[in-house]
């Protein structure tokens, strides 16, 4: 290796940028399922360098682009109207998960010089105002989805915006003083909201999580990061890490309201219909697995540095993880589908041990109709034999109910089934007398109720008795 080559390497990452721009990623509700396109993968979008080997290697994780568009700056109406930052391009992106979860990028260049101030303004109405957002008279996302054909589209609750600053505004961030810095990026990462003075403030944690390069800077919060002097092929691979995290927090969120959901399901299930319990937990252990599916495919997948191990991304990845939340969501959650899988099985268990019982019921019940059956129907067989017999002993010239003929046939055909219902009963009665006898026989009075009667208290030694 010649020398030099480390800082070369260094420097193909840093680069200054005339043109401040600004990538607003904003996580669209409900699920996009992707359809084949012309526009291919991911990386085909975007110029990653060196990176791009790893975005080719992972192609199948990554999100797919199912809209690309450059629309003019003027068809892209913003909240604040004519007020603010002209904008130069405007490039419009859709992209989705395998699993569907779709995210929404604005990637924005603004025509002339940018100030911290002017910037935070715009910062703050394409935040909090995002619903405002038009393109071609329309609201944002009616545009998009008559473009892609699909359902409606509506714009979720989870925003990151990358601000990678460029001219003057580049030079005095790299250049300033440490304070100045501090109230530049203060101003910039929470949108003019929350004025910050280094000076006289001791709040440390009203401070944007930062870190300078010399060359290059990283300042950020939940909402907004800050990317100053990194190359292009580096803004689009921070670019792609804050899409995979703003996907990963919109399907937490979908999970958690699903896991509640799921839970108030099985709390609110008034039934004691084995079917309609086996259909409920059929359809909670459905719900069950597709939350896992998206908590492995959805959040896992993309809150690491597997796509792009670079230490570059990786610290930027690490750091927006923490800002967002999403380690401690992930365990959580994680935790509420294990309790949930847990009280599933558990109802799945006591129905399985009900049935088997209902089912041992009826097996006692029919059983004993068997029994019954056979025991009442062995008189009138035994009668029905004597008197199809063709002996001497039947009158053909009689009637067979007549007593005073066969009235040693009928007691001769009953008595073996009267005998056996005495001594059933004289068995039950022996049974019955030796469980009272295990109850203790009333005294002083006491009715022989079920309970013990205490005994008096004993009185002192020398004292009278009463």
């Amino acid at each position: 290796m010649q020398p030099g080559t480390s800082a070369n390497a260094t420097v193909l990452d840093s680069g200054g940028r005339d043109r401040t721009r600004v990538l607003l990623l904003f996580g669209l509700s409900g699920r996009l399922r992707h359809r084949h396109t012309h526009l291919g993968a991911l990386v085909d979008r975007y110029d990653y360098g060196r990176f791009a080997s790893h975005l080719v290697t992972s192609r199948d994780m990554l999100p797919v682009p199912v809209l690309d568009e450059r629309v003019a700056p003027r068809r892209l109406r913003l909240p604040h109207g004519d007020h603010g930052p002209a904008l130069a391009s405007v490039r419009i992106l859709v992209v989705t998960t395998p699993r569907g979860d779709a995210t929404l990028v604005v990637d924005c260049a603004f025509a002339g010089e940018t100030t911290a101030g002017d910037l935070a303004a715009w910062l703050a109405g394409t935040c909090f105002d995002r619903d405002g957002i038009e393109l071609d008279d329309r609201p944002l996302p009616q545009a998009l989805a008559a473009r892609l054909g699909g359902g409606p589209l509506a714009l979720g609750q989870n925003v990151h915006q990358l601000v990678f600053p460029g001219g003057r505004l580049q030079h005095e961030l790299l250049g300033a003083d440490e304070a100045r810095r501090s109230v530049l990026l203060n101003e910039i990462v929470y949108r003019g909201r929350m004025p910050w003075n280094p000076a006289t403030s001791h709040d440390a944690g009203l401070a944007p999580h930062f870190r300078n390069h010399g060359l290059t800077l990283s300042a950020l919060g939940r909402g907004v990061s800050v990317q100053a002097g990194w190359a292009p092929h580096v803004e689009n691979g921070l670019a792609l890490v804050a899409v995979g995290m703003i996907s990963a927090l919109s399907v937490l969120q979908r999970t958690r309201l699903a896991a509640f959901a799921m839970m108030k399901a099985n709390e609110q299930a008034l039934t004691d219909s084995p079917t309609e319990i086996r259909t409920l937990i059929s359809r909670l252990s459905a719900g069950v697995n597709e939350l896992q599916l998206d908590l492995a495919f959805g959040v896992e997948a993309y809150v690491d540095s597997l796509l792009i191990p670079e230490m570059v991304t990786e610290a930027f990845q690490s750091s927006l993880r923490d800002a967002l939340g999403i380690r401690d969501s992930l365990e959580n959650s994680a935790r509420m589908v294990e309790r949930l899988t847990s009280v599933i099985s558990a109802r799945s268990a006591a129905l399985d041990a009900e049935l088997a019982e209902r089912d041992e019921r009826r097996d006692r019940t029919v059983s004993g109709l068997v029994a019954a059956a056979t025991l009442i129907a062995l008189p009138p067989t035994l009668l029905l034999a004597f008197f199809g017999v063709n002996g001497t002993d039947v009158d053909e010239h009689r009637s067979i109910l007549d007593l005073r003929a066969y009235g040693a046939a009928y007691a001769l055909a009953w008595l073996p089934f009267v005998v056996l219902v005495l001594i059933g009963r004289l068995l039950l009665r022996r049974i019955r007398t030796r469980s009272g006898s295990l109850l203790p026989a009333p005294d002083d009075g006491f009715a022989d109720d079920g309970f013990t009667p205490v005994p008096p208290p004993r009185a002192p030694s020398g004292s009278p008795r009463s």
